[in-house]
């Protein structure tokens, strides 16, 4: 019998070696995935086998009216367009103008955004934001997509990734779905892209799709915004007339943050967290992080987990003492290595972490291996990680990586077992 805490819980989509389980908010999410997702994992296996990967997300109930009473059973596929998961119920709460913090590295792209979000699609149409990865074009895209929901509440908004209007465009064509799919991307008043790179390696026919989706809204005077790590000028792949198009609107670039915006970056994601940090240790952390906001924010993740192992408040010592690789270079830490390193820390073979099988040691090395990715190598995406994991879901990827961070604030074994491997893996590549 299902807990009556589960009883909101919905599929949002099944497929051959994957099911994507939705929770209406995000406290539910968090609550499932921490108590109950094992329990939920077992019972789908014994339902449809353990070849089935099971992950979650945030979903609302006009997604599907599929419950999880309702057992899943493997069909052929339907008549009508399932969209993916990253839909506009998945914009980050968090993630506002409120909790952005402008300095000279992003105030032109902070005020466009703030201009698209007060008048969509007559401010700057396209806006193309770009600049290296962690330094906060995605928090710009869900403060758009956020301010418009909240106050424009009768206008469609969809902040989608390249990667999943690539998943979305392939199945459409799989199950002769396009027109419904069309509908689904042209029906919005505000379309949020991010990491238009990834559209560089693919073919003819997605490069169609983009464009023509963009023609559409644009001639209707719906707001465009887009983000990438390069300039339009610089990504080979893109079709000229999509690139000229962008480049007819706004373009601009997020930089590093300088020394005082960095500070006020730590002491903004303190305080939004309760979490009391002195102003020599953000200016040490500062020093030492100059061009990664996540990289910041996550040291401060860190120096609270530390201090509440230790049941001591954060300090400079207790900073010194604990986050001894912050800001190293690791120019040659690849993903391999990371893979190597664990599956030699555990003792199991690359091949086992990367593959499909679900015994709890595996998992357990294979979430370490995604969270370590994710920590130590700024520029991949969580779809790029699911590539590497014998082409899961990035959700699954997304959970995996979630599950660690939370453990992380309690398990102090788990700690030291990532502070070792970080500590070698950084050792290798420092320069």
């Amino acid at each position: 019998m299902w807990s009556a805490g589960l009883n909101t819980l919905r599929l949002v989509d099944y497929r051959e070696n994957e099911i994507v389980i939705g929770a209406p908010n995000q406290i539910q999410l968090q609550r499932v995935q921490q108590r109950y997702l094992p329990f939920i994992t077992e019972q789908v296996h014994q339902v449809v086998g353990d070849h089935v990967n099971v992950s979650l997300t945030l979903s609302d109930e006009s997604v599907t009216s599929t419950s999880m009473d309702d057992a899943p059973q493997k069909e052929e596929p339907t008549a009508t367009f399932a969209p993916s998961v990253d839909r506009p119920a998945r914009l980050d709460p968090r993630m506002t103008f409120d909790s952005f913090v402008p300095g000279s590295s992003n105030r032109l792209a902070f005020a466009a955004a703030q201009s698209v979000a007060e008048t969509p699609g007559r401010a700057y149409n396209p806006l193309m934001i770009y600049g290296n990865s962690g330094l906060g074009k995605t928090h710009l895209l869900h403060a758009i997509g956020n301010y418009v929901h909240e106050n424009y509440p009768g206008r469609k908004v969809l902040y989608v990734s390249t990667e999943t209007f690539l998943n979305d465009f392939i199945r459409a064509i799989q199950t002769r779905t396009q027109l419904a799919l069309h509908e689904r991307y042209r029906e919005n008043d505000v379309l949020l892209i991010d990491d238009i790179q990834f559209m560089e390696t693919r073919g003819e026919t997605f490069h169609e799709e983009i464009f023509h989706t963009y023609n559409a809204l644009h001639g209707e005077g719906k707001q465009i915004v887009l983000t990438s790590d390069r300039s339009p000028r610089d990504l080979a792949g893109l079709q000229e007339r999509f690139r000229s198009r962008l480049l007819q609107g706004l373009v601009t670039e997020i930089d590093q943050p300088d020394l005082e915006t960095r500070i006020a970056i730590l002491h903004s994601k303190s305080e939004r967290e309760g979490i009391e940090l002195p102003r020599d240790v953000a200016e040490w952390i500062a020093q030492r992080v100059r061009d990664n906001i996540r990289e910041l924010e996550g040291s401060v993740t860190m120096l609270r987990a530390f201090a509440n192992l230790r049941q001591e408040p954060i300090t400079l010592d207790l900073a010194k003492s604990h986050l001894t690789n912050l800001g190293h270079e690791q120019m040659s830490l690849k993903p391999e290595t990371i893979l190597a390193a664990v599956s030699e820390f555990y003792g199991l073979s690359v091949e086992e972490i990367r593959g499909s099988k679900r015994l709890r040691p595996l998992v357990h090395a294979r979430h370490v291996a995604m969270y370590l990715i994710r920590d130590l190598l700024d520029n991949y995406s969580y779809p790029m990680i699911a590539r590497i994991f014998d082409g899961r879901n990035h959700t699954t990827v997304i959970s995996g990586v979630e599950k660690i961070k939370e453990q992380l604030t309690s398990n102090s074994e788990l700690l030291a077992q990532i502070n070792q491997l970080k500590r070698q893996l950084q050792g290798e590549t420092r320069v």
